[in-house]
């Protein structure tokens, strides 16, 4: 999953840009309000976490415009500020939740995993779809069988999107943007080689080929 970071705090955007590169997302920082504003309208993120106090544009009047563009793009806001009145404001702007700073990085990774799946309409708790139970905490995978799979990195990037996703046909461009950040070198060719490695992994039928058009995952597919 792709994440969009906008922090201008220039201690705290590169520790939060790596723990939440270290919990297993494509993350890319930004740390003033248009660029921000701009990204979040051209770039494919699955989630943004938007700190208020930004340099160029507040992070509240970014997320205003976004949702008066009809961009549904999932957010999660940061803010040094706790009020009740700002959490009221954030919300009527379109928030999908909300962190008061200081906070402890462990909370702002359950919230993030929390809302990304509610906006894929998946229930609360661990992700699991077809026997399988994906272990965020370990980035491993549970098969049906209660075998435990380590993944790698791009592997577990990319299982997650799948089965935040099953049942739709997802084409190698769309798993590129969604699996790699913008500093990443995005080579198409290189997702058939993890969703063979996937297959071996957990068997062949989860994962098929639409010729032409892309992958589906699941068994139903």
């Amino acid at each position: 999953m792709r994440l969009l970071l906008v922090e201008d705090d220039a201690t705290l955007g590169p520790q939060l840009r790596s723990a939440l590169q270290r919990a297993g997302y494509a993350v890319d920082l930004a740390v003033d309000g248009m660029d921000a504003e701009a990204l979040g309208d051209i770039e494919p993120y699955d989630l943004a976490v938007l700190d208020l106090g930004l340099p160029g544009r507040p992070g509240l009047e970014v997320l205003a415009r976004w949702r008066s563009r009809g961009n549904r793009l999932p957010v999660v806001v940061l803010t040094a500020r706790g009020s009740w009145q700002e959490k009221v404001e954030g919300f009527r702007a379109g928030a999908d939740d909300y962190l008061s700073k200081p906070f402890q990085m462990e909370e702002l990774l359950v919230r993030v995993s929390a809302v990304l799946k509610r906006s894929q309409s998946q229930l609360a708790g661990p992700l699991t779809i077809d026997g399988l139970m994906l272990d965020e905490a370990t980035q491993s995978v549970v098969d049906a069988q209660q075998q435990r799979h380590p993944l790698t990195g791009t592997e577990y990037r990319l299982l997650r999107y799948l089965m935040l996703h099953p049942g739709q046909v997802l084409s190698k461009t769309r798993l590129v943007e969604h699996v790699y950040d913008n500093d990443s070198d995005k080579d198409s060719n290189v997702i058939e080689v993890y969703i063979n490695r996937l297959r071996h992994k957990l068997g062949a039928e989860l994962i098929q080929t639409r010729r032409g058009q892309g992958y589906v995952f699941g068994l139903s597919a």
